[in-house]
């Protein structure tokens, strides 16, 4: 009976990431959830066990929802056209300019948003503006990849723009602002480095100069929203949007620092930006309910589920032998193997389940407080920067790929790993030897 369980728990994870790899325009909800019933009927996740997986993701999944929910309601009040117009006007017709200012953005955008909401939110905006700009197929791809790498790897700096982030943060008993405090600086250095990487390798290929016709501006009566803005200065007012988000996202910080729940926090931010919509533009919040991706909460709970059943058949006490003697060498051997090793898990199973069979393994191997920290930090740049080294290593660049197909742009895996595998090795063994020096310097 314990074999059979074993054996339908291990072929229920192997055919959800299976299936999610091979079939990614799907939604991924599907297959997870087909897998975590599976793994029910087969006893290594037992009722109980449901109620604490509850528990671990439930905070985690509303701070997240709240935070896309800002995200759709910036998009109603303009404001994505609204940066593509700044965008084209700041790029002054360099292809160079262009390129670190869409960098940017993304950064910027997953900053305020998260990752999954960000390459929702810049991929069609990119694509949108290089078609205007009249660039040619293989000029978008530095854009497009670029974008792409740096949306997604921003997560690591602060951990509430990535869902799995957050779930982790729970597991290890860690606080957000802590998270920030050893991880901001490693991980915007990191950054840093893979953006110089990733224009040293497209400075050929990027258009000196833009075409002519590339001064894109919105036709009247092309959103909605143009006309009530059309009477004052938009840009004051995307501005002050943009400062009111910045001051919920401070907040969220301060929240974890006094120990007031985050995900509340989260929910009073955006319920503020909503109702402002509702008294400005006479947009009721009823609109949310659609809109919202409700899908990624199926994901998340359902994927746990699977783990958890690894977790319960042995998974984790194999790893924890096999890894201990390692990670307590020192920080550094802790941050450069458990941040390798988790960077490989991304790409093999998807940094989602990676993260967490991670983070089970480690608060499981009874580490002194401090090697702990660093070990799920370096777990968190593997799975958040790591995993990007193939395009099923996250399911945000899964999404990019779909969206980017249906737009009109062919990139092929070639082409992707002709660049991830020189920028992404680089990128992660610097930031997680940074990132042991930091913490052992500061902490």
């Amino acid at each position: 009976m314990h074999d059979l369980m074993v054996m339908i728990t291990v072929c229920s994870f192997l055919l959800t990431i299976g299936f999610i790899f091979w079939r990614p325009q799907v939604n991924e909800a599907i297959p997870a959830t087909i897998g975590a019933v599976l793994v029910l009927l087969s006893g290594s996740v037992s009722l109980a066990d449901l109620g604490q997986i509850t528990e671990t993701i439930s905070g985690a999944a509303v701070t997240i929802m709240a935070t896309i929910v800002m995200a759709i309601v910036l998009e109603s009040f303009g404001f994505f056209h609204w940066a593509t117009e700044l965008l084209t006007r700041q790029a002054r017709g360099s292809g160079i300019r262009l390129f670190w200012l869409t960098n940017l953005f993304c950064f910027l955008m997953t900053l305020f948003v998260n990752n999954d909401g960000s390459i929702l939110i810049t991929t069609p905006i990119l694509l949108m503006m290089l078609k205007n700009m009249g660039l040619k197929n293989h000029q978008k791809i530095p854009y497009l990849i670029s974008g792409a790498l740096i949306a997604t790897a921003s997560s690591a700096p602060i951990g509430v723009s990535n869902i799995v982030n957050l779930i982790a943060l729970k597991i290890v008993h860690m606080d957000l602002y802590m998270h920030t405090a050893m991880m901001f600086i490693p991980a915007t250095l990191g950054l840093l480095l893979l953006t110089a990487i990733l224009f040293l390798i497209f400075y050929r290929t990027l258009p000196k100069k833009l075409p002519a016709q590339s001064s894109w501006m919105l036709a009247p009566g092309q959103h909605p929203l143009q006309q009530p803005l059309q009477q004052e200065n938009r840009g004051k007012f995307m501005r002050n949007i943009l400062i009111f988000v910045f001051f919920v996202r401070i907040s969220l910080f301060v929240a974890s620092f006094i120990h007031f729940p985050v995900s509340l926090m989260a929910v009073i931010g955006s319920a503020f930006l909503l109702a402002w919509r509702w008294y400005r533009l006479k947009i009721p919040p009823t609109d949310m309910l659609k809109k919202t991706p409700w899908y990624i909460l199926v994901f998340a709970f359902s994927m746990y589920v699977i783990i958890y059943g690894l977790n319960n058949i042995g998974l984790t006490d194999w790893l924890i032998q096999v890894l201990q003697p390692l990670v307590s060498g020192s920080l550094l051997y802790a941050s450069v193997l458990m941040g390798g090793l988790l960077s490989i898990l991304s790409n093999i199973f998807n940094n989602h389940p990676a993260l967490m069979v991670g983070t089970m393994t480690l608060t499981n191997m009874g580490l002194d407080p401090l090697t702990l920290k660093i070990s799920y930090l370096a777990s968190v740049i593997g799975s958040d920067i790591g995993s990007l080294l193939l395009p099923i290593g996250t399911l945000a660049t899964l999404m990019w790929m779909h969206i980017v197909r249906k737009g009109g742009v062919k990139i092929s895996w070639a082409q992707y790993l002709k660049v991830t595998v020189i920028a992404i090795p680089v990128t992660v063994l610097f930031t997680l030897i940074v990132l042991s020096y930091w913490v052992g310097w500061i902490f």
